[in-house]
C-alpha cells in the first residue's frame, strides 16, 4: 500500500522550504519595522469561539471547519488568524496594559475546502492585528504595508481594492436595501443564497456562483448608503492613501468572507491571471466589535489583514538562484575524511554550511556532487595534501583553485566567498 499525504494536504521539501524561510523573514523584519511584534496562538481553540465571531451562516463554520469533540470539549482545528488572537488578546487583558497594540503570526490553518491552484485544506497565512487605533489613519497605514510588503516579496502586478461596510445602522439599512433588491429575483439565486437571502444578504455578494456574480453586479451599492460617520471614516481612509501614493480602487461590490467585519475591507488582488478567480493575495478590514464580544472590559477598536503564503508562493515561483553550501570536503582517503570532519567544523563556527563527503568515492563524483548541491567551493584532501597541512581548494563559481594552509583556510574561504562568481556568458568564454 503506497501511503500519500491527505488529499489538499502537501509535504514541504527543504529545498521548496528554502522558499518559505526567505518570505517568513521579509515578512517579520518589514513588518517589524512598523512595530508588530509575534503572538503564537495553540491550532486548538473552542468552537464557539468561531461560530460566534465568524458567523454560523459563512461557509467557512458551515462547511469547511475541522471540528470534533473530545473530552467534553468542542474543538477546532482553527481556519484563521484573527479570532485566536482576538481571544488571546482579551484573555490576558492586553488592552489594561498597552492602549495601542501590533501583533503578527505565521502558521497553519485548516480549512475543508475544495483544493485549487494555490489553495490547501492545510494552508499558511501570515498576518497582522491592531488593536485599540479607531481612526482612518491606521487603516490606511496598514493597506499601504501591504502593498510594500508584497512589493518587497516580489509581486508587481497587482491592484488594491476598497470598500466600506459601514458599522451597525449602516449594515442594518443595507441589509434592508438587499433584501428588497435580490427578493423578487429569489428564484434565479442560488440555494445558498436563497438561504442566505433571509438570515444574512451582504454574503450573497461574496458568492462565487455565476448566478449570484451576475446580479450581485446590479445591487445597490454600501457606499450610497453609510452613517455619516461611517463615510467621514471612510474618506479619511481615501485621503490618507491618497498622500501615500498607494494606488488603490474602490470596490463597493467587496464584501470579505467573514461577518466580524465592520467600516473597512480591503483586497490586494493580482492581476496576471495566474490564479484565476481566486486571484487575492491578501485581505483584512476592520472589527471593532469583536473584542467587546468577546468579553473585554470595553470596546477595543482593531484591524487586520492575513496573506496566504502558498498563493504567495505561486505567482513569485520565479526562477531563483540556488544557495548550496559553501565549501564541500571532498576527502580521498580515511584520513583525510578525519581531517575534513575537523575542519568543516571549524568552518561551521564561523557561520559557513559546510557538508562532508564521507562516501569514499572518486574525486570526479565528489566534485559532481559539490556541483549538483550548488557549492561555491570544493575543498580537496589528498595524500599530498595530508603531508604538507594544506587544502586545495577549487572555487567553482570562477574555475579557479589555489592551496591554502590549513590555518588560514577559515580566511581563505571568506575571501572567495566575497568575489562574485562569473556570469554564465563569462563561464562559457573561460571554458574556451
Amino acid at each position: 500500500m503506497e501511503l500519500r499525504a491527505v488529499r489538499g494536504m502537501k509535504d514541504i521539501l527543504p529545498e521548496q522550504a528554502a522558499r518559505w524561510q526567505r518570505l517568513e523573514r521579509t515578512f517579520r523584519e518589514l513588518v517589524g519595522r512598523y512595530g508588530y511584534g509575534e503572538v503564537r496562538t495553540p491550532l486548538l481553540e473552542p468552537t464557539e469561539l468561531f461560530v460566534r465571531e465568524i458567523g454560523e451562516d459563512t461557509d467557512v463554520v458551515s462547511k469547511e471547519m475541522y471540528s470534533f469533540e473530545r473530552h467534553e470539549d468542542s474543538l477546532t482545528v482553527r481556519p484563521e488568524g484573527t479570532a485566536s488572537a482576538a481571544r488571546a488578546y482579551v484573555q490576558h487583558n492586553v488592552a489594561g496594559v498597552e492602549p495601542v497594540t501590533r501583533w503578527f503570526y505565521i502558521g497553519p490553518m485548516f480549512r475543508a475546502e475544495r483544493p485549487a491552484k494555490g489553495r490547501y485544506r492545510q494552508f499558511h497565512q501570515a498576518g497582522c492585528e491592531l488593536y485599540g487605533d479607531v481612526g482612518p489613519a491606521s487603516d490606511a497605514e496598514m493597506i499601504g504595508m501591504c502593498a510594500e510588503l508584497v512589493t518587497a516579496l516580489g509581486v508587481r502586478d497587482f491592484v488594491i481594492h476598497v470598500n466600506s461596510i459601514g458599522s451597525g445602522p449602516t449594515r442594518a439599512r443595507y441589509r434592508d436595501e438587499l433584501t428588497r433588491f435580490f427578493e423578487p429575483h429569489r428564484a434565479a439565486l442560488s440555494e445558498d443564497s436563497q438561504r442566505r437571502l433571509a438570515t444574512n444578504p451582504l454574503r450573497i455578494l461574496d458568492s462565487k456562483d455565476p448566478r449570484d456574480r451576475e446580479l450581485a453586479a446590479t445591487a445597490p451599492s454600501v457606499v450610497d448608503v453609510l452613517a455619516e460617520e461611517d463615510a467621514k471614516h471612510f474618506d479619511g481612509l481615501r485621503r490618507h492613501l491618497d498622500a501615500l501614493a498607494v494606488p488603490y480602487h474602490v470596490d463597493p461590490r467587496l464584501v470579505r468572507g467573514l461577518d466580524y467585519y465592520t467600516r473597512t475591507l480591503f483586497e490586494l488582488k493580482i492581476t496576471t491571471g495566474e490564479l484565476g478567480a481566486q486571484d487575492a493575495l491578501l485581505g483584512g478590514g476592520r472589527y471593532d466589535d469583536m473584542i467587546g464580544n468577546l468579553g473585554a472590559k470595553r470596546p477595543v477598536p482593531a484591524i487586520g489583514f492575513a496573506m496566504g503564503i502558498e498563493r504567495i508562493l505561486e505567482v513569485t515561483a520565479r526562477e531563483e538562484a540556488r544557495i548550496g553550501p559553501a565549501c564541500y570536503f571532498a576527502p580521498m582517503s580515511e584520513e583525510a575524511t578525519t581531517r575534513a570532519l575537523l575542519l568543516a567544523q571549524n568552518l561551521r563556527q564561523s557561520g559557513h554550511w559546510c557538508e562532508v563527503d564521507g562516501r569514499g568515492l572518486s574525486v570526479k563524483a565528489m566534485l559532481r556532487r559539490a556541483d549538483g548541491l550548488a557549492s561555491r567551493l570544493a575543498a580537496l584532501l589528498g595524500a599530498d595534501e595530508l603531508a604538507t597541512g594544506t587544502v586545495t581548494l577549487k572555487d567553482l563559481g570562477r574555475h579557479e583553485q589555489e592551496r591554502v594552509p590549513t590555518t588560514q583556510l577559515a580566511e581563505a574561504v571568506a575571501r572567495r566567498l566575497a568575489m562574485p562568481p562569473l556570469a554564465a556568458e563569462e563561464k562559457a568564454v573561460d571554458r574556451g
